[in-house]
């Protein structure tokens, strides 16, 4: 990265990164990481970790929007495949709001 790069961007791991994530590893071991100082993003660079953002209307790079929205589609078709299997742990409506929220949020990146 030159620094020059305007752009807000989302991690490559979109779906399964941000303050959730971290907030459900911290109350499982008791245990927080640090934010890292850099990450790869969706468009596959690497920029300071505060040049990203998990809300849609703030990514301004058109690459990462789209690996986001892909990211999202993705993610939600896994959830609804993976609590029809046997010993789920979640309900199939448990499943289906969660994967209504990442086709709602693949949506707001669509725009």
């Amino acid at each position: 990265m030159t620094g020059k790069d305007p752009h807000i961007h989302v991690e490559r791991r979109v779906a399964r990164s941000g303050g959730a994530v971290r907030g459900l590893l911290a109350s499982t071991f008791g245990l927080v990481a640090d934010s890292p100082s850099t990450v790869t993003t969706g468009c596959g660079i690497d920029v300071p970790y505060a040049m990203t953002s998990q809300r849609p209307e703030s990514v301004t790079c058109l690459a990462c929007r789209e690996h986001a929205h892909r990211e999202h589609l993705r993610f939600a078709e896994q959830i609804e495949m993976l609590s029809g299997m046997p010993g789920s742990p979640v309900t199939a409506a448990q499943a289906a709001r969660a994967a209504e929220q990442h086709r709602d949020l693949a949506a707001r990146y669509a725009r």
